[in-house]
């Protein structure tokens, strides 16, 4: 969820010589051979904007949960106010490649009693017959906080608790079902998720980043409270090291951690992967357990059309797939994105295979 910056202004250029018009209404675009590279797959959701793909197997179903981009009117900017979502859909589809069913919507703003605006990206988990919505929003401070909604059924709908999780903060909730039985809650972003905010333990608006040198601000981790409406533990760093052992730098971003934490689990091996924001990858790195510390291994998806990269990891039906978005429905605009999803694949040696969404 951040700013506008020399890619998305090469990628609107583009549309500008080629001669496509934005879209003017949501889900619609007037779209022209060759304006655009030509993705691998098509959008899951053709009739709404959506992003930040969340997706869980349920009930031997896909069910996903994006955000609901809009065309909200305000101008772009470094903090992303420009992504001024209401509301959230739940999507789910029978297998990969079969109809995807858009459930309605789930949650809205204006029922969240501790929510002013911006609904960024959602997760959801499954325990004991209870769904949880996890959502992040701004409070009636302009703070971001994370919320958490129940209910019945997968797609819905849900009832917010009145309050966000105490100790919570930023941006980007995604909650990891462990073998035991344990949900780990991660979460944090930097630049408009405002995780720079809270470095010393509260929130302080004039925050900064640290100087390229120093460490990188880093995703947040708690194990949650039995009822998975609260934190067990107070939240800790999840540390992201190199190859020496060293915590990564802020100057370091190729690599270093911007936002949308997501972790699963292959043969053993845990992998956190994020999105590195301003150079537009989704990375990942690997550990022993759901605390970490990750050793930095590599690129999961490469830069997608439009300035912002998020995405989930799943397996379903034997296979392992990635959930992401790209801004090719919208010609290009950067607040106006569709879900898609394609097959990921692991070596044996464990390393992920870097998935580019435009070549063939």
């Amino acid at each position: 969820m951040n700013r506008f910056n020399a890619l998305n202004f090469f990628v609107l250029t583009l549309i500008i010589l080629s001669g496509c018009q934005p879209a003017s209404k949501e889900g619609q675009t007037e779209k022209k051979e060759g304006a655009l590279p030509v993705g691998k797959t098509d959008p899951l959701v053709t009739h709404l904007y959506t992003a930040d793909p969340s997706a869980h197997v349920f009930e031997d179903k896909l069910y996903i949960y994006p955000s609901h981009d809009i065309e909200s009117g305000i101008p772009e900017d470094d903090l992303g106010s420009h992504f001024d979502m209401k509301d959230y859909h739940v999507f789910s589809m029978k297998e990969p490649g079969a109809e995807v069913k858009d459930h309605g919507v789930a949650l809205d703003v204006k029922d969240v009693p501790w929510a002013a605006r911006q609904m960024w990206a959602p997760d959801a988990a499954e325990k004991d017959g209870k769904y949880f919505l996890y959502f992040p929003a701004k409070d009636k401070q302009d703070v971001f906080r994370i919320g958490v909604a129940v209910g019945d059924r997968p797609e819905g709908p849900f009832t917010p608790e009145s309050e966000p999780i105490a100790g919570s903060f930023s941006i980007d909730p995604a909650v990891y079902a462990d073998d035991d039985g344990a949900y780990y809650l991660y979460f944090g972003g930097i630049w408009g998720g405002q995780l720079q905010n809270w470095q010393s333990g509260q929130y302080d608006a004039n925050g900064q980043l640290p100087k390229p040198t120093e460490d990188a601000l880093l995703p947040k981790v708690a194990r949650l409270s039995e009822d998975m409406r609260g934190l067990a533990e107070e939240p800790r760093d999840v540390l992201i090291l190199d190859e020496n052992g060293d915590l990564l730098k802020e100057g370091d971003n190729h690599r270093r951690f911007f936002e949308a934490a997501w972790v699963h689990q292959h043969e053993g091996v845990y992998y956190l992967s994020y999105s590195t924001g301003d150079t537009h990858k989704i990375v990942y790195a690997t550990g022993d357990n759901p605390y970490g510390p990750f050793t930095y291994r590599g690129v999961v998806l490469k830069p997608v059309i439009g300035w912002t990269n998020h995405h989930s990891i799943v397996k379903f039906q034997g296979k392992w797939y990635l959930f992401y978005h790209d801004s090719s429905l919208s010609g290009g605009r950067t607040f106006l994105r569709s879900i898609k999803m394609a097959e990921l694949k692991h070596r044996a040696d464990g390393t992920i295979v870097a998935y580019d969404a435009y070549v063939k």
